[in-house]
């Protein structure tokens, strides 16, 4: 009997023993699930609170370089080059990793301008390299890491790369015939060059040499085209009111059209396109008319989660634009902050 007893306190003292421990790491379990949760929330508090801001290239009528807040809110402008000059339109803006901006004062000249509005250097499409006399127009530009700068020649139909002093140091042609109606060209993360060009209505993509490595036929007045970090093509259609993503295959993976499900954001000429860390996509709503937003972003299950509207300072005609990050949102803000002293 006493040692049914003993064998029954030992059983009894054990389970105690047992459920101490287990609520001992329950609460540990707790306690950590806390510390995530905070630590969550103070990186989703971090976050929200990087600064973006917004590089515009504003045309028919408007003329001017812009950049604002997420907000809207104008911290700096230059005003450029309009009709009486023969530019209707801003189709390509970039800053530069020194602070600079790159664009088009005309449809010929290519530019870098400082935030203090000094052009430190310009490339005349119109009359170098060969172009002397030829219809010649440029709707897209890039500044390469070795300091050279890509244009893409429409008319004569060449993509060029020129050095600060402007001597050519590569180029290829593009495809004949309508192809060489181009606007926005963007490079992959392989190197090779995406090429949208309103007619037929095509993206290529090219190699280094020229040599069309893919395409894809959509058939509207094409705009720009990303490569994904995903591997498939962001397009943005220009005419055909829409936004596609598209896979190596040719298969349309994700569309908006016309309308942003859920939402009144009604689609105008789509433009530019940038895809964020996280896989939202930001995209360009040109004249879409003063009801909707310039830009937005939307993620992946379509959701709009930020819009840009500042149709006083834009009107119906922003076609180009980015969207600078935390690390280059802080640039613009100490180069502007040098300026003021």
């Amino acid at each position: 009997m006493s040692d049914h007893w003993a064998a029954s306190g030992n059983s009894s003292w054990t389970n105690a023993l047992d459920a101490m421990q287990r609520s001992r790491y329950a609460d540990r379990m707790r306690t950590s699930l806390r510390f995530l949760a905070a630590f969550a929330l103070c990186l989703s508090v971090l976050t929200s609170h990087a600064e973006r801001l917004v590089l515009v290239g504003v045309s028919y009528g408007k003329n001017l370089l812009a950049i604002t807040d997420a907000d809207g809110k104008v911290i700096w402008q230059h005003k450029t080059a309009g009709p009486q000059r023969g530019h209707t339109g801003h189709h390509d803006v970039h800053l530069l990793p020194n602070g600079n901006i790159l664009y088009h004062d005309t449809w010929t000249k290519t530019q870098e301008i400082t935030l203090g509005k000094k052009v430190v250097w310009s490339y005349e499409s119109a009359k170098m390299n060969g172009n002397a006399g030829k219809r010649v127009d440029v709707h897209a530009f890039a500044r390469m890491k070795n300091g050279n700068t890509m244009i893409v020649e429409s008319g004569v139909g060449r993509v060029i790369e020129v050095d600060q002093a402007g001597k050519l140091t590569h180029q290829f042609a593009l495809k004949p015939g309508g192809t060489q109606s181009t606007r926005w060209a963007r490079h992959t993360p392989t190197g090779t060059l995406l090429v949208c060009s309103e007619r037929p209505g095509v993206v290529t993509e090219y190699d280094r040499t020229g040599k069309v490595v893919w395409d894809y036929l959509i058939n509207t007045r094409v705009y720009g085209a990303i490569r994904l970090k995903n591997g498939n093509t962001l397009i943005a259609s220009g005419s055909g009111k829409s936004i596609v993503e598209v896979s190596p295959e040719k298969k349309v993976v994700w569309e908006i059209k016309d309308k942003v499900p859920g939402t009144d954001i009604g689609l105008g000429w789509m433009t530019c396109l940038q895809e964020l860390p996280n896989g939202n996509r930001i995209i360009g709503n040109c004249h879409a008319g003063e009801n909707n937003p310039q830009i937005f972003e939307i993620t992946k299950d379509k959701k709009v989660v930020w819009q840009w509207n500042e149709w006083d300072l834009v009107g119906n005609g922003l076609a180009c634009w980015q969207v600078l990050n935390e690390k280059q949102s802080a640039l613009v803000r100490k180069k502007l902050a040098a300026l003021e002293k």
